[in-house]
Parts: structure tokens; C-alpha cells; sequence
């Protein structure tokens, strides 16, 4: 009887690590945040980068659109895209939010003096830890919203010309 026990058991085990293994096997393992186009964003509390308060969603629902950039001083990428984010700036309807991310205070000033800065409000996210809210795992990463604070598109990697152009249509519709 114990034998039948222990047999039926170990017999459990193996046909729970099997289905475990099996249902591991049909999920998506690459981790894509482009699924967040369309969902609203309810929640945002960013540390402002010179003062101490913090940028809330109630800020950015004054804006028409809003453009979040993640970037950060030692990012190769984010000197690419650099230029682009000036030209975004120039769009009425259009606020730019930079999030200098896991970065020095005098590195990221030290990169806006030299390149220009774009940006209508800048937030800063030291440890990274509240861009992981947002769904940023590398960066540049940019989110574009509405008014409503609902995604329209994320942008994974540096703003190219194209981004710029579909961007700048949907603001210039407004």
C-alpha cells in the first residue's frame, strides 16, 4: 500500500513538471511592451530633475500629446535621436518629458549643454526603478500619448525619421 503511494506520487511530480515544461513551451518569451499602444496609463509619479516635486499625471493631461523620452548621457543611440527630439520640440501641440535614466546630474546637464535640450519638462530616474513602470527595459525607448494619457505608440530604440513624420501627422491633425 505505501509502495502504491509513493509510486503515484512520484508519478504526479513528473506529470507536473511535464505540463509546467509544456505550457512554458507555448508562451511568448520575448519581451515586447509595443502591446501597451492602446492602454491608458493610470498612474505616474516621476522625481522632476532640479526641483524637488514630482511630474504627475495630472501634468501631463494639460498637454494635447506628450512625448515621453528615456535617455541618458553615456547612450550612443540617444545622441542619435537627439537631433529629431529638437525638431519634435518645435510642434505646437506636442510636449516633450525627458526621463534621464540611471545617469549623473552632471553628465546629463553636461549632454543637454552641448547637444541643446528638447525637452519641456525633465524627470530623472536614477536606479531605473521607476521606468519599469512604464515598461522601458532599455533605452531610448520613447512612449507617445494623448491628452487622455492613452499610449498611441512606443517607440523601442532611437526616434528615426519616420517615427518623426508619423509623429508629427498625428499632432498637426489636432
Amino acid at each position: 500500500m505505501q509502495k502504491k503511494i509513493i509510486k503515484s506520487s512520484i508519478l504526479l511530480v513528473i506529470l507536473f513538471i511535464i505540463g509546467v515544461f509544456f505550457i512554458g513551451l507555448n508562451k511568448n518569451s520575448i519581451y515586447d511592451t509595443k502591446d501597451l499602444v492602446g492602454y491608458k496609463i493610470e498612474k505616474i509619479s516621476l522625481d522632476h530633475f532640479n526641483k524637488d516635486m514630482k511630474i504627475t499625471e495630472e501634468d501631463l493631461k494639460k498637454n494635447n500629446f506628450t512625448l515621453i523620452n528615456f535617455w541618458s548621457s553615456w547612450c550612443a543611440p540617444c545622441r542619435k535621436e537627439h537631433s529629431i527630439l529638437l525638431e519634435l520640440n518645435k510642434e505646437k501641440n506636442l510636449k516633450l518629458l525627458g526621463v534621464n535614466f540611471k545617469d549623473k546630474k552632471n553628465n546629463a546637464l553636461k549632454f543637454l549643454n552641448e547637444l541643446g535640450n528638447p525637452y519641456d519638462e525633465l524627470a530623472k530616474d536614477e536606479f531605473g526603478k521607476q521606468s519599469i513602470n512604464f515598461g522601458i527595459y532599455g533605452i531610448p525607448e520613447s512612449i507617445f500619448l494623448d491628452k487622455n494619457l492613452v499610449i498611441i505608440n512606443k517607440f523601442i530604440g532611437p526616434i528615426s525619421k519616420n517615427d518623426y513624420e508619423y509623429i508629427k501627422n498625428i499632432v498637426r491633425k489636432k
